[in-house]
């Protein structure tokens, strides 16, 4: 029988900060592991499968056309959400800039595509909102729908809306950039 020591209490647990697990990353000790920094803890991230690659091909290839000198398009790279998190969403539209001390800290939407992931990239929205990220989308291709969370404050989203094939969501601060979910849903097989 294998021995399960009782839970260390939540008092004594020092969370990671973003500069040291920037440094582990700067030192090669996180080296071939997919993983990001949320609340403290160094967490693996889902692997991605087909539908989840064609979801964030097309969304690059909607929105760097349509941001091209106006904001920057990141890509599965880090976001500066708080001094204990540094996740890594699969989109992040931010103001421009060359980040090349540190993670962008402000975004004016960052979008996920979760299957597998789907609980965790929900439980994400608190700490996007908390950072001031404008809108928060989550491509759940699960349900075929864009999960749109807005009206961010310290203590969430105000607003959680779903739009599915047929819908068109314009991108916040840039109104003239519309996103079809038709077009980033995979079709049905």
């Amino acid at each position: 029988m294998a021995f399960s020591p009782d839970p260390i209490p939540a008092e004594r647990v020092r969370p990671l900060k973003r500069r040291e697990y920037e440094r582990l990353v700067e030192l090669g000790s996180l080296k071939d592991e997919k993983v990001e920094l949320l609340y403290g803890r160094i967490i693996r991230m889902s692997p991605q499968g087909g539908p989840h690659r064609y979801s964030v091909e097309r969304l690059v290839a909607l929105l760097v056309v349509g941001l091209r000198g106006r904001a920057r398009l990141t890509v599965q790279s880090s976001f500066a959400a708080s001094d204990e998190s540094e996740p890594e969403p699969d989109l992040g539209v931010v103001p421009l800039g060359d980040y090349l001390d540190a993670p962008p800290a402000k975004a004016y939407l960052v979008i996920e595509v979760a299957q597998s992931s789907l609980p965790d990239d929900r439980r994400k929205a608190a700490l996007y909102s908390s950072a001031g990220v404008s809108e928060y989308w989550i491509v759940n291709l699960v349900d075929s729908v864009i999960e749109v969370h807005r009206h961010p404050s310290p203590s969430g989203y105000a607003q959680i809306t779903q739009h599915g094939r047929g819908k068109e969501l314009p991108l916040p601060s840039f109104e003239d950039v519309i996103v079809r979910v038709s077009d980033v849903i995979p079709p049905r097989g």
